[in-house]
């Protein structure tokens, strides 16, 4: 898109110079005193207004020529060359008129500065921003045009000469072809592309031309090498056009945007589909409150499926487009969408938001904050207030004059991909991907894969998952295994302690905690399989993330959140009763250990009757050291003795 001048500006200009030369006074009100110069302006504005362009440019250089400092004629020369297609021309005709009388209609600077950044003059472009400022007094929306152009200048000019490192690779042509490509998406696991492509269809004009439409496409990933594209078919792509995918981590989910559809709310909406047995369902319209009746575009999933960042025009936004996030409420429906706020959205554009898998790093595109021209790409992470910080532009070469519209990274923060016609390849937009400089990667991240099952049966289960950062008890993911198989896919920010709780309805809860260190990285997943205990009686589930102060029967904070799915397993199952086990390794005496495990289940007991459960459904019991499950030779087998669990000892 470049950097479009306002029409404001241009109209503006076009009504001043207009109404000058349409005045009954217009001799005596014009710069010039030759009267030939001036009838060849007023005859260039009656061709104007028809719309005869070349006759009118001919009439305005015959009147500059007669007269090189007749200042209307210049600025009108310089409106009708930006009419005609010719910025280099219109900026000639600007500059000299400025240089006659700067004073004349000062919002011509501003159109003169907008060209020199277009055409990546920021020296230039800042001179004529500072010279724009100066000008008293200037309207907010003109000057608010002018700061951000200065800023942007005064950027463009410091990133120039202080590139980023950026070698892009183009994708071959198994993926890329003669027509253009659009990067959506690239699995967690980064065996799966994801892209559009705009090709012709079976439609045609009525001159003969095919119609060109938007559908999208897959492409196997083999190590560096990127196999054969084929398009992603019915029902999701249709004889209309299809745009901007994101798929869930699990690969469970499809979001993307269709336009102008029968069921659509506004001029594009978003849908999804879901992954069924024989493949993809039909795509749905989630309707209110997640579209609008205005454009509503480009979303990203997060990886626990649960928040959907995206870019819209709805009413309420700072701009002409903003980032917007909704999450899905206890009913499993997208809540009301919430604008991102003013320190990402600006009065200009937002669009093509990327919430990375680690859930704390976002990309977008912007025309709004300060860059190369158009748009350009953005980074920001989320604070531990759950606040965006402020964008940071990635940097040049990799945003240019030019638009930058989209860009994806992989689930290990290395690749990023994007698309572009500006660097040859195989014909119109192809898809890239270079290293990502190391200050803009994301989190590291891993994923935990596998399938949750009925302990019994072995048959599969639809279970959610909750991750829980150990070290402040925040949620980490909270996500669902797929009803029909029971596999399980979440990605997880590497180098911490963290907590699994795995529930469904009619099972006893399971839970665990591991460690994923900087080293866990997306080539090696935490692989765990997980079997859920029917709620009978004798079932013992281990809580593994109940933790004591050493040698002490004192609950650490750490432990809240294992207790609080107890209290809810128990309230959502009134009519059981269990009994709470204490153990212990057999470092100290069996007197030692019998009284610290007596005292660790009794602060358990205690911690439930607490929360409103009645202690006539509770026991505590202390094992002491009689009830091993593995060797007390090694640290480890110490480790896994020392716990606390529960058995149901009433049913239903």
């Amino acid at each position: 898109m470049n950097i479009s001048l306002s029409n404001t500006v241009v109209a503006g200009l076009l009504c001043a110079l207009l109404c000058i030369g349409l005045s009954s006074q217009a001799q005596e009100t014009l710069s010039t005193t030759d009267s030939r110069a001036a009838r060849s302006y007023r005859k260039a504005v009656e061709l104007y207004g028809q719309r005869q362009f070349q006759q009118a440019r001919t009439a305005l250089e015959d009147a500059v020529q007669k007269d090189e400092r007749f200042t209307e004629a210049w600025m009108l020369l310089g409106d009708l060359s930006l009419d005609m297609k010719d910025k280099d021309g219109a900026l000639q005709a600007y500059e000299k008129g400025i240089s006659l009388n700067p004073d004349f209609y000062p919002r011509a600077i501003l159109v003169a500065a907008d060209l020199h950044r277009t055409a990546a003059r920021y020296d230039r472009a800042a001179d004529y921003y500072e010279m724009f400022l100066l000008r008293k007094p200037l309207k907010p929306a003109d000057r608010n045009a002018a700061e951000l152009g200065l800023k942007s200048s005064l950027f463009a000019i410091h990133a120039m000469a202080n590139p980023v490192p950026f070698e892009p690779f183009n994708l071959g042509s198994l993926v890329n072809s003669q027509y253009d490509e659009y990067v959506n998406a690239i699995t967690t696991d980064n065996n799966l592309l994801l892209f559009t492509r705009k090709h012709p269809s079976e439609q045609r004009f009525p001159d003969g031309r095919p119609l060109l439409v938007e559908d999208f496409f897959r492409a196997e990933v083999d190590g560096d090498l990127f196999l054969q594209a084929r398009p992603l078919g019915p029902p999701i792509n249709t004889e209309g056009n299809e745009g901007a995918l994101t798929i869930s981590a699990d690969r469970r989910y499809l979001f993307f945007s269709a336009c102008n559809r029968r069921d659509g709310l506004g001029s594009c909406d978003i849908y999804y589909a879901v992954r069924e047995d024989n493949g993809w369902s039909r795509p749905r319209n989630p309707r209110t409150p997640l579209n609008s009746a205005r454009w509503d575009s480009h979303p990203s999933l997060s990886s626990d499926n649960r928040t959907l960042v995206f870019a819209s025009s709805r009413e309420g936004g700072k701009g002409k487009s903003d980032l917007w996030v909704a999450v899905v409420g206890e009913d499993g429906k997208w809540g009301t969408p919430v604008n991102m706020g003013d320190s990402l959205n600006t009065p200009g554009q937002e669009m093509s938001p990327l919430i990375h898998p680690d859930g704390q790093t976002l990309y977008f595109a912007s025309d709004g904050h300060p860059g190369m021209g158009g748009m350009d790409l953005f980074m920001t992470r989320k604070g531990p207030d759950g606040k965006w910080s402020q964008p940071v532009n990635l940097g040049y070469p990799i945003n240019t004059v030019s638009d930058e519209l989209a860009l994806v990274v992989d689930a290990k923060g290395e690749w990023a991909y994007f698309s572009s016609d500006k660097l040859g390849g195989e014909g119109g937009y192809d898809m890239y991907r270079f290293r990502l400089n190391e200050a803009f990667r994301p989190v590291p991240v891993s994923y935990m894969k596998g399938f949750v099952f009925d302990a019994l049966t072995r048959l599969p289960l639809r279970a959610v998952f909750e991750v829980v950062d150990l070290s402040n008890s925040n949620q980490v993911v909270s996500a669902g295994s797929d009803p029909a198989t029971g596999e399980f896919l979440v990605t997880i920010p590497s180098g911490r302690s963290y907590a699994l709780h795995v529930t469904a309805p009619g099972y006893l809860f399971y839970s665990d905690h591991f460690q994923l260190d900087e080293a866990k990285e997306i080539a090696h997943p935490y692989l765990k399989d997980v079997a859920l205990q029917p709620i009978q009686v004798g079932q013992e589930v281990v809580m593994r993330n109940v933790f004591f102060e050493t040698a002490s029967y004192a609950l650490l904070p750490e432990s809240r959140a294992e207790l609080d799915r107890l209290v809810k397993l128990l309230r959502e199952n009134p009519g059981i009763q269990i009994e709470i086990g204490g153990h212990t390794d057999n470092v100290g005496s069996v007197a030692y250990n019998q009284k610290l495990s007596e005292d660790r289940a009794q602060s358990v007991l205690q911690y439930l009757v607490d929360h409103g459960i009645p202690v006539a459904r509770l026991k505590a019991v202390g094992y002491g050291l009689s009830r091993p499950i593995a060797t007390n030779d090694t640290d480890e087998g110490r480790a896994l003795n020392r716990r606390t669990a529960f058995v149901v000892t009433k049913p239903e």
